[in-house]
């Protein structure tokens, strides 16, 4: 019930628009089955005269005719009665079309949020989240938590009719409805147990799927090691464990389903006979209406039989919804909303002024004064973890000091608007990933701003047009899976041109020379030298060419900062 009131509020005017179909359509069908006992009452007559009416339905049925002056005949019975199921028809068709709009409407919206959330994230929060974990909610999770959607609204849809057949049974004999909703309502709730039992199998699916696809993504990226190593087996050991957990909970969820569906109907149909005979054998009705009343019991019944079932589907997709909204809520309390509103203006220089900075109590950066000019080409040297990407994290605003100052022309970067500033920025990272797509896609991701005119001169930039033009690849190339038709090289040149095609202010690399060859980081160096002046660089890096090629160079050891050149 919680799930419904949830999407009931996220989607109150769609929602009630289909409920309102629905129930119009159960209405329908209400005033269709009225037209049964006169119709009957015709068939079973007494020297051409119909039987006295019985039942409050009965007479409600007559007096309608009596007010409209018609007489009651058969071929306007079978009509009306004919008309309302076609109304009825065109109204669930109606109701359920919109119902499977909205399916995929909820799957688009809980994405798209997800992914505006993950984005507007801070990146201290990014990092810490398994890439299978966002992967599976933006994928599975998504589409489980529309088809959760789809069954509360078939649910609520088969309680309404079953609401409106009630009331038609009721005007008939309240007794005998209440007898025999009775017998089906203790049937529904001994049955229960499947339900709950479903509902547990729904959140341990959930959960291993979180799990397992988060396992499959980090281990893939391990998977060419692993192969040269011959351990892929354990890999393969991991996973099957992992696929075996989320093969028992299917199992149980299937157990449940099928259980629930070859119960009810036995169960449901010997209480409502033995309901619906004591009820008839205390309180005569005529033939008409025992006739009547028993189709519409059945109708009821079945109704509640379904409502049970789609409660059931709905609870087993019910935990996905709320995993991927807690995901959506846990990064919007992490959303990158601060920053200022002034327009970034980069002339002279970014500097740090008494910077220190650290992750929980261990300090990485103690008290770090250092200036970037216009222009220059920077190069931060010195051990693994010693802070240099740090450093780089602060200047994009990535990371923010526990002291300290950052400027960008003596104006604090936490007065700048964050995304301007950065759109003024080119990155270009270690790992020299790119998309299974056109070599011009991977330099514009895609960006309709960018023509090939802009891809190729980023590429001449970069020193990347030469091997692109004469290896015949064109900018409509496929790069291959994971750029395995490029030399590392090549694919170190077409990252770095995807940072410099929107003409950035500041290009930052880091250890993006540390996985080259000694030949292609010097050609590298060289292209970037080319570009300082222009540009200015802050080049990260192990590596003795980047610190030659460098104007100047900082050595980052223990938390303090050295100048070397």
């Amino acid at each position: 019930m919680r799930l419904i009131i949830s999407f009931l509020r996220l989607y109150p005017l769609k929602s009630f628009t289909t409920l309102i179909a629905m129930l119009f359509a159960g209405v329908a069908d209400g005033f269709g089955m009225t037209m049964l006992l006169p119709l009957l009452g015709l068939a079973f007559h007494d020297n051409g005269n119909p039987v006295h009416a019985s039942s409050s339905l009965e007479r409600m049925a007559r007096s309608f005719f009596d007010a409209l002056g018609i007489e009651p005949t058969i071929v306007i019975l079978l009509s009306l009665f004919v008309i309302s199921i076609i109304i009825k028809v065109v109204l669930v068709l109606v109701a359920n079309r919109h119902v499977g709009y909205m399916v995929a409407q909820v799957a688009t919206d809980l994405r798209l949020s997800l992914l505006r959330a993950m984005l507007k994230s801070r990146w201290s929060y990014f990092v810490h989240q398994p890439a299978g974990a966002f992967a599976n909610a933006f994928a599975t999770e998504a589409e489980r938590s529309a088809r959760a959607y789809l069954f509360g609204m078939r649910l609520v849809a088969l309680v309404l009719n079953a609401a409106v057949y009630s009331a038609v049974a009721v005007m008939i004999s309240w007794q005998v409805t209440v007898a025999a909703l009775t017998a089906g309502m203790f049937v529904l709730y001994v049955l229960r147990l499947l339900v709950k039992r479903a509902k547990t199998a729904g959140r341990n699916q959930t959960e291993q799927l979180r799990s397992m696809l988060s396992l499959v993504t980090d281990l893939l990226h391990s998977l060419k090691p692993l192969k040269a190593m011959s351990r892929e087996d354990m890999l393969g050991r991991m996973l099957t464990d992992e696929t075996m957990k989320l093969h028992a909970a299917l199992r149980h969820q299937v157990f449940s389903v099928e259980a629930l569906k070859a119960l009810q109907e036995p169960l449901t149909t010997t209480l409502f006979a033995v309901g619906l005979y004591v009820a008839l054998a205390w309180y005569s009705l005529s033939m008409s209406g025992v006739l009547v009343m028993v189709y519409i019991l059945n109708k009821i019944i079945k109704c509640l039989q379904r409502a049970q079932r789609e409660h059931q589907s709905m609870a087993i997709a019910e935990s996905a919804y709320w995993s991927i909204r807690l995901r959506i809520q846990e990064a919007r309390k992490e959303c990158e909303c601060g920053g200022g509103t002034e327009e970034p203006s980069f002339y002279r220089a970014v500097r740090l002024e008494n910077v220190s900075f650290g992750y929980e109590e261990r300090a990485i950066l103690r008290d770090v004064s250092l200036e970037f000019p216009k222009g220059s080409f920077t190069a931060l040297v010195g051990p693994s973890g010693a802070g240099k990407t740090t450093i780089a994290d602060i200047v994009t605003g990535l990371a923010e000091p526990w002291e300290g100052e950052v400027l960008i022309d003596d104006t604090p970067l936490r007065r700048i608007d964050m995304v301007k500033w950065r759109r003024m920025i080119g990155y270009v990272p270690q790992d020299t990933v790119l998309l299974h797509d056109t070599i011009f896609n991977n330099v514009t991701l895609g960006d309709p701003a960018f023509s090939e005119a802009d891809a190729e001169l980023a590429l001449r930039r970069a020193g990347a047009w030469e091997f692109v033009s004469s290896l015949s690849l064109g900018m409509k190339t496929v790069t291959g899976e994971r750029g395995s038709r490029l030399s590392g090289g090549q694919r170190q040149r077409i990252t770095i041109a995807r940072a410099l095609v929107h003409r950035p202010a500041l290009l930052i690399l880091d250890e993006a020379t540390s996985a080259l060859d000694q030949a292609s980081e010097k050609e590298i160096c060289a292209t970037l030298k080319s570009l300082s002046g222009d540009i200015t660089i802050i080049a990260i890096s192990h590596q003795d060419s980047l610190r030659e090629a460098a104007e100047r160079v900082y050595r980052l050891e223990s938390s303090r900062l050295e100048r070397v050149r």
